[in-house]
């Protein structure tokens, strides 16, 4: 009787491969003590794999669930739904170390404080916060929160975040190949860029898990407003940056995630 590997005969090696990647990728995006991979000589790595991009939407869905639970946990409270909102993006944030809020505040200090590219990016370089990353940070928390607070039911927001955790880092996996690094160091350029296919890969796979959470009518929306935002974004740091940094993935995984959001409030 034929088993599974006589019709899929790489499965193994595919599936091994994963594992490192998903490992590679928790420790990137999150805080959580994950394990990094171990090299050929038992050493641990200590630059996660390009590859791993395709494994980031797993990981912003995990956020998501996680984000999700704090949300039920106000419910079951009878926490104010605005409150339970705050704290579900309170929960996403610290598990994340605001490692996508911190990029967003950058680039938008980035954008709105120089004349050139190399002025911009150096405004970006400073660890302090300007203006507007300020009101940049305000606006998304904000917006993300009330998107949240308005929606039919806390189940319909848990599954919006969990969505929304999948297709927003999907989408900083496909900027990393659609447009070139802005420089040669940073954390952009030593995670390194992505072969396509592994890019491809995340893309897809975040927008699959928007679609199982959201259903057809939401999730094609969701998907394509992901979508035209992520490379909105990335057109204006190809023109104004000279390509993404570190930052502009944290831009891209904010921007995207309210679009996400607003799919969802659009839909019903």
């Amino acid at each position: 009787m034929a088993g599974v590997e006589d019709f899929f005969p790489n499965l193994r090696a595919t599936v091994a491969g994963w594992g490192p990647d998903l490992r590679a990728a928790g420790a990137f995006l999150t805080v959580l003590p994950v394990p990094m991979p171990v090299g050929a000589r038992g050493r641990k790595v200590a630059k996660p794999p390009a590859s791993a991009v395709r494994a980031f939407p797993v990981i912003g869905a995990g956020v998501g669930i996680i984000a999700g639970a704090a949300l039920m946990v106000g419910r079951d409270l009878s926490i104010h739904p605005m409150a339970g909102a705050l704290i579900a993006l309170a929960v996403a944030a610290a598990l994340t170390g605001a490692l996508h809020e911190d990029g967003l505040a950058d680039t938008a200090d980035g954008l709105g404080g120089g004349q050139t590219a190399a002025a911009r990016l150096k405004v970006m370089q400073d660890s302090r916060i300007g203006s507007f990353g300020v009101l940049a940070i305000v606006f998304s928390v904000a917006i993300r929160a009330a998107f949240l607070a308005g929606m039919a039911t806390p189940g319909v927001a848990v599954l919006a975040l969990i969505a929304a955790g999948a297709a927003s880092r999907g989408a900083m996996s496909a900027v990393m190949v659609a447009i070139p690094t802005a420089r040669h160091q940073g954390l952009a350029a030593t995670f390194g860029r992505p072969a396509r296919e592994d890019a491809v890969t995340g893309a897809l796979l975040g927008g699959a898990l928007a679609l199982l959470c959201l259903g057809p009518l939401a999730g094609i929306l969701a998907v394509a407003l992901s979508a035209a935002t992520a490379f909105a974004v990335a057109g204006l740091a190809k023109r104004h940056l000279g390509g993404y940094t570190g930052d502009v993935l944290g831009a891209v995984q904010q921007a995207c995630e309210i679009a996400v959001l607003l799919a969802v409030v659009v839909i019903g």
